[in-house]
């Protein structure tokens, strides 16, 4: 929907794209679907689940044997996006590094988008 012709809508590290491929290995899931949705303190939160169907509206970005979907009403709100997997001594998780994004809350777990771009549903 929202793509640019040879340019990923989002982009993976090497740590990320790994860590998806062992997910779908694991339990022989076709991917990871991301969005966003209303919640946390800054307004709006990413989401992440399981995908066993590809929906034909999704934008699909595969590297190195990682497949993550965008939902379509997500895709303007996470185009450019680079997604990471990090691990320190007290948690491990996926980080997004979103441009689009204008605030974050102190936790990193709630963000807030340009009022221009408006907010899903």
């Amino acid at each position: 929907m929202f793509s640019i012709p040879g340019k990923q809508a989002v982009k993976m590290t090497d740590t990320a794209a790994r860590q998806i491929a062992r997910l779908m290995a694991k339990d022989g899931h076709k991917g990871l679907r991301i969005g966003v949705k209303k919640g946390g303190c800054a307004g709006m939160e990413y989401t992440m689940d399981y995908v066993d169907e590809v929906d034909p509206m999704d934008e699909v970005v595969e590297q190195e044997g990682a497949r993550v979907m965008i939902a379509p009403m997500a895709q303007m709100f996470l185009f450019g996006t680079e997604i990471d997997y990090e691990v320190s001594l007290l948690e491990s998780g996926f980080r997004f590094r979103n441009p689009n994004v204008t605030e974050e809350c102190g936790c990193g777990e709630s963000i807030k988008f340009d009022e221009s771009l408006g907010a899903p549903e």
